[in-house]
């Protein structure tokens, strides 16, 4: 046999602990990851999401105390959510305009008790429109460049409140050249983009929407504007005209199902990319741990590494905190 095989045997850099880890190709760290968090009004709450196991909507307070967890793990950055009461939701979203709306009044407390934390937070209309879409809709028609200027507007008032990273996830068309050119004409030109570039409109954000209440309000589906999951060159486009409008980052959601569509924007544009592990992708792991089916730390570290394989700077996901007091188990 020793003949058949000649000199390439390839167990022998996987015989050892220290040999895998010294011929790894990639590697997850702490610093490749973002942590959502969904916020919601009160004190001293922690209301869990049914749907996402682990996860809750937090009052501010709470949001804070976590935001100092995730400082003291080294997790680099927060990304925001808002649950907002159906009383508040209304045709054009106005809260989104709001200087003391969650998100706003949630960066001030973050970043007064937390300030070297980034805190990134989303920029669509969604959380606060009484019909659950992330624009302005006029009978069945969202209206791309009317709610552009809102989401301008929307911007400036989340960065005015301390948001260092602006993430339109909206899938406007000509949304980011006009958020930019929006921070920087009021100075904040520090301000950085994240900009959803390739959002599919996917199945796996269930879980999400009933996290921020979108899910019973939901009118129809959000096909004319999220990206037709059949398509990849779609997505090249899309990111291209994102960093040629101002992005500096660039994110592929969902993850998993997406992994060939992180590998060819990071091969293409070699930028910053990032990928959104959603809610649908965290409740499936969750829910086969819950049964038996799968190891959940195993599992849980094993599908954020896939993104880095793909080629992802980093991972927005629900598991971050647990992922960064694994990452030294030997998982």
């Amino acid at each position: 046999m020793s003949e058949i095989l000649g000199g390439k045997r390839m167990r022998r850099n996987r015989r050892t602990d220290w040999s895998r880890r010294l011929v790894r190709e990639t590697t997850l760290t702490v610093d490749d990851l973002i942590w959502p968090i969904f916020v919601i009004d009160g004190e001293n709450r922690r209301e869990p999401v049914a749907s996402m196991p682990d996860c809750h909507r937090l009052s501010i307070d709470e949001a804070v105390r976590e935001a100092a967890y995730a400082a003291s793990l080294g997790i680099p950055a927060l990304a925001l959510f808002p649950y907002t009461d159906d009383a508040q939701r209304d045709a054009t979203g106005s809260q989104a305009l709001d200087p003391d709306n969650l998100v706003c009044r949630a960066c001030r407390a973050i970043k007064k008790e937390v300030p070297h934390i980034g805190l990134i937070t989303d920029v669509a209309l969604d959380p606060y429109t009484s019909h659950g879409h992330d624009g302005l809709l006029e009978g069945e028609t969202i209206l791309n460049d009317e709610t552009v200027r809102v989401l301008i507007a929307q911007s400036i008032n989340q960065a005015e409140a301390g948001s260092d990273v602006i993430a339109p996830s909206d899938m406007m068309d000509g949304r980011i050249g006009a958020i930019r050119a929006g921070l920087d004409a009021v100075g904040f030109t520090d301000i950085q983009i994240m900009a959803y570039s390739a959002k599919y409109a996917s199945a796996f954000y269930g879980p999400f929407r009933d996290a921020i209440g979108t899910n019973a309000c939901l009118k129809g589906d959000k096909r004319t504007y999220q990206m037709d999951y059949h398509n990849s060159n779609e997505a090249v486009v899309e990111a291209g005209l994102d960093l040629e409008e101002g992005a500096d980052m660039i994110m592929v959601k969902p993850g998993l199902p997406y992994l060939d569509i992180v590998r060819r924007l990071k091969d293409e544009f070699a930028v910053p990319t990032f990928a959104y592990q959603v809610s649908g992708e965290y409740a499936m792991i969750c829910a086969a741990a819950q049964n038996g089916w799968l190891d959940f730390d195993r599992a849980m570290i094993e599908s954020v590494a896939a993104f880095k394989r793909a080629g992802a700077d980093g991972v927005l996901t629900y598991f971050a905190p647990k992922i960064a007091k694994h990452l030294t188990s030997g998982l």
